[in-house]
């Protein structure tokens, strides 16, 4: 058998990112071994650890490296460290996001069925929860025109037709590979960028997907209806901001934020796939980080990133394996360590027991 290698951009971030990224690698490493793949990891600052190694919380030869790379696997940015610093930790993402041109931020939200009544919600509401949330990634406010002086602060939200037809079809084509239902999500009663996004979200699905249910929601009420009927939600669609907002909440009903991945991923550039929680600062150095978010952004990558299907399922058993066996870290009620949950997954990478891989496989083009 021939060995493929693949390159791998690794940006353990700041806080707990180091953590979770040195679990996700082993994992990695472990299905390098059980596939006979060779992985070769170049590993690169950014955020604070950006401002830290080159004053710049993109460097230039970290963005290269990443241009250079099959994927990219992230851990977390941002810190109280760096709150005067002249450019913020998260900015080394959003430059990172836009000169990637990665545009659809997908993050699935599943809940396991051992951890269905480990979460803040009725077990009855979460139990079969299965949703993905398509956000959209490179427009809206947090890549507007940003103004502010002594007594008053703005920040431009754009977005453009093109833009939001792109990640609606997207979302469509997924919704197709699952259960037929997209909910987009606006806030089409007051902001003029919301009109034109269901104006155009509507128009893409009349034209070339009327076999997908499509339902629009405003974004105040979604955040409750998310909360109250979570199962009724197949694929989530929405812009930017709203994005980063309904994801993080909805990855509240799997039982904890560490359990969650996401990937970012554009036309043809190298993907980047990371965990949804931020770097907890708190908890840095203390090896009480859930690494499953990070380890099961690897399945993600090995999926998507680079087209490697059976060896994501392996990653995706191992997790619902360890699960299965009760093993959980202090954010679910158990005792291990970040350390100690990464190695028993590594171990049990390959395995085909408990779980079914494709509940946790992400639909995606």
């Amino acid at each position: 058998m021939t060995m493929n290698t693949f390159k791998i951009a690794l940006l353990p971030g700041d806080g707990i990112g180091p953590e979770v990224v040195a679990a996700a690698r082993e994992v990695l490493e472990s299905v390098g071994d059980r596939y006979d793949h060779r992985f070769v990891f170049d590993v690169h600052p950014i955020g604070g650890a950006g401002i830290d190694a080159a004053g710049e919380p993109l460097p230039a030869r970290t963005l290269q490296a990443c241009i250079e790379s099959d994927a990219i696997l992230l851990g977390a940015v941002g810190g109280p460290k760096w709150d005067k610093a002249p450019k913020r930790p998260e900015m080394g993402l959003l430059e990172l996001r836009k000169a990637l041109g990665l545009f659809a931020n997908v993050r699935p939200v599943m809940v396991h069925p051992a951890l269905a009544d480990k979460t803040p919600l009725k077990e009855e509401t979460v139990a079969g929860v299965d949703l993905v949330v398509f956000r959209e990634l490179t427009g809206g406010v947090y890549y507007g025109e940003k103004k502010r002086d002594a007594a008053s602060a703005s920040d431009l939200c754009v977005y453009t037709a093109t833009e939001i037809e792109r990640i609606a079809r997207a979302a469509f084509d997924a919704a197709r590979r699952r259960r037929h239902k997209v909910t987009s999500v606006d806030k089409a009663n007051v902001m003029e960028t919301s009109r034109l996004w269901r104006e155009t979200v509507t128009r893409v699905h009349n034209e070339t997907y009327r076999d997908i249910e499509l339902e629009h929601q405003l974004v105040d009420s979604m955040t409750m209806h998310l909360i109250r009927h979570p199962r009724e939600y197949d694929v989530i669609l929405t812009e930017n901001m709203f994005g980063d907002i309904l994801s993080d909440e909805a990855s509240v009903l799997a039982g904890s934020l560490g359990l969650s991945p996401s990937a970012s991923l554009g036309a043809a550039a190298p993907g980047l796939f990371e965990p949804v929680h931020g770097s907890a600062p708190a908890l840095t150095g203390q090896d009480v980080a859930n690494p499953i978010g990070a380890i099961l952004s690897v399945a993600l990558l090995l999926r998507y990133g680079l087209r490697l299907h059976d060896e994501a399922a392996s990653v995706e058993n191992a997790v619902s394996r360890t699960l299965d066996d009760g093993h959980l870290t202090r954010d679910l009620g158990g005792d291990l360590g970040c350390r100690a949950m990464g190695d028993i997954i590594a171990a049990h990478v390959g395995a085909a027991r408990g779980f079914a891989a494709h509940r946790l496989q992400m639909q995606w083009g």
